[in-house]
């Protein structure tokens, strides 16, 4: 209760124009990221440029109301916490295959079939809470923080790996004066001006990007005012056994790394999460892939790279995810204004990137600082759980003889890491917890 009436009354310290300005700072920081999966998927899957336009506009008209759902709440949808909701990263590998197999509809039916899994099996899935202790859950922040910092490092490079002039001397110096722009900004500042550093960096690394012409807003002038994605508009979805039971397989990983970062977010308001909370959220995730599916996107969790932006702003108002939510379905509606967002640089990105993925690893950092290391045990969860995740990261190519469903699995950090953990620290530290009990 307590948590609640400083979250109101933070709210009513903030003004209109900052939420606004907060919320597209946390647009800014997710845009590339939830576009990146339905263009990837568009190519993969042979479709034109129009339908490419489609999917992009309904994935971010989606991912606006998603992040409404989550923020703001409907009845038992919804976790009520400031969350960002974006196309996941999770799924993109087995959409793509069901995609190249079956085709674009028999993607979103898988997607609207594991939504409703999603919802069914959230309220099970949310009594697992009581596995996560502190050294549990300080192992998976942990783990997601590390698995955020491939995706800043391609950032840097300029996006694409395949490009020829990827993580040329230009780019990584973009990426270097970004984050020593913002670095500067934050440490220099104080109070309000201290929560617009990454808006400032951003801003910034874009105009050095514009002067050195590594950037333009030609695209802007091309772009469509009005976009609106019509439901269904690849035709009605195809219900087809397998590639739905890979759909829903997908989405325990999903439900998995909502769940670390409910933990999370949680923490940094200072209290403690709930079964009841992380079933609204898991239920709110599944909601909205089930409504993607329909609005011809793909399957939707809360974002992590979204938590080093709340540590350092230190603003967890739900008012400024619900203002990034209409930015996201303004962005859906009105193309010409995501292309603007577009032209930013992904060194940029990048650079702000490392400050706020390495901030969420240090919130791992500090949560396992209030665990107690005395005992051998402790030490072993802490050091196997986190060498589990940080394999498949490492070394991605290590799981590829292993089946498509498998290797779905053992391919996600977050999902390994936490999972050991959660055995480990069940075996291990089961007959001290009953003693100490």
């Amino acid at each position: 209760m307590e948590t609640l009436m400083a979250d109101k009354k933070q709210d009513r310290a903030l003004s209109v124009r900052r939420i606004a300005s907060l919320g597209l700072q946390h647009v800014l920081v997710m845009y590339a990221g939830t576009v990146t999966v339905p263009l990837i998927l568009a190519s993969v899957m042979g479709l034109n440029g129009a339908q490419t336009v489609t999917l992009v506009n309904a994935c971010l008209l989606t991912s606006g109301l998603a992040t409404l759902l989550q923020s703001v709440g409907l009845g038992r949808f919804g976790g009520r916490l400031p969350l960002i909701q974006g196309c996941s990263f999770i799924v993109l590998a087995p959409m793509a295959m069901i995609g190249q197999q079956y085709g674009i509809t028999t993607v979103f039916g898988a997607a609207i079939a594991c939504g409703l899994f999603t919802v069914i099996v959230a309220p099970l899935f949310s009594r697992l809470i009581r596995f996560f202790p502190p050294i549990v859950i300080g192992c998976v922040i942990t783990i997601i923080g590390i698995s955020l910092m491939p995706a800043a490092a391609i950032w840097i490079g300029g996006g694409n790996p395949d490009a020829p002039d990827f993580a040329s001397p230009s780019q990584l110096l973009l990426a270097l004066a970004t984050l020593a722009i913002t670095l500067l900004f934050y440490s220099k500042t104080r109070g309000v001006m201290r929560n617009f550093s990454i808006l400032a960096g951003m801003l910034a690394g874009t105009l050095i990007a514009f002067a050195a012409g590594m950037t333009d807003f030609s695209a802007v002038t091309h772009a469509a005012w009005l976009g609106i994605s019509m439901p269904f508009s690849f035709g009605l979805p195809v219900f087809s056994p397998v590639p739905v039971f890979v759909a829903c397989l997908a989405m325990i990983i999903v439900m998995t790394e909502t769940t670390g970062n409910v933990l999370l977010i949680d923490k940094l308001m200072g209290r403690a999460t709930t079964p009841q909370r992380l079933a609204d959220t898991l239920r709110a995730d599944g909601l909205s892939t089930l409504v993607g599916g329909c609005l011809n996107s793909f399957p939707y969790n809360a974002f992590s790279q979204n938590a080093g932006l709340i540590m350092l702003t230190r603003i967890t108002s739900r008012s400024v995810l619900a203002a990034a939510g209409v930015i996201l379905v303004l962005l859906g509606l009105f193309p010409k204004l995501g292309a603007i967002i577009a032209a930013i640089p992904r060194p940029v990105l990048g650079g702000v990137g490392v400050l706020m993925f390495g901030m969420t690893l240090a919130a791992g950092i500090q949560q396992l600082k209030e665990v107690s290391f005395d005992n051998d045990n402790t030490m072993l969860i802490v050091a196997v759980s986190i060498s589990v995740g940080v394999i498949p990261m490492a070394f991605p190519a290590l799981f590829h003889a292993l089946p498509a469903s498998l290797r779905l699995i053992f391919s996600s950090g977050i999902f390994m890491g936490g999972f050991t953990a959660v055995v480990l620290n069940s075996l291990l530290n089961a007959k001290k917890e009953k003693r100490d009990a």
